[in-house]
């Protein structure tokens, strides 16, 4: 039984995800719309659509599950083969995805000392300080809607729409 729930939930999830899924549920839609005059768009047109897009998404939820549980614990297996081949990884962290929020919390608190301590800046230390500068060139909001605001009434006169809110 399980194993024919996981052969089922592949076969669905794969499927679902592909353009020939997507295309029918587009016709189906289309069809709904087409359908709408002739029902006078009435409460039970509505509620077809409804019914059928609840009963599609309670199901997929499941299937989608099953599959990411699987994929999950796939991902996890291979990481935990890493880490017992790697002669300077910790083999402590195999299981790692058992332990409670609180001691995955303490265990990244530790984390966030022990590089706060290292000398040499690690990789992802330097992309956060390139993105933080990236974004403090990057004008403000404000900014950009009053250069809009500039640009859209510029063709009307010389008069900015801040000289237009002042007055």
């Amino acid at each position: 039984m399980k194993n024919s729930f996981r052969h089922f939930s592949d076969k669905v999830s794969n499927w679902t995800g592909s353009t020939a899924a997507f295309m029918l549920a587009t016709l189906i839609v289309l069809a709904w719309l087409l359908a709408g005059p002739s029902a006078h768009y009435s409460n039970t047109w509505l509620i077809v659509i409804t019914v059928i897009s609840d009963v599609i998404i309670f199901l997929m939820v499941f299937l989608i599950q099953n599959t990411q549980n699987r994929d999950s614990k796939a991902i996890q297996l291979k990481l935990n083969e890493l880490i017992v081949t790697n002669q300077k990884a910790r083999d402590t962290f195999i299981g790692l995805e058992n332990m409670t929020d609180t001691e995955l919390e303490e265990l990244d608190a530790e984390f966030k000392k022990l590089l706060a301590t290292l000398e040499v800046t690690p990789a992802m230390h330097k992309l956060h300080k390139h993105i933080k500068a990236e974004k403090e060139s990057r004008p403000t909001f404000k900014d950009q809607a009053e250069h809009l605001v500039d640009a859209l009434f510029s063709p009307l006169g010389n008069h900015s729409a801040k000289n237009e809110v002042k007055k």
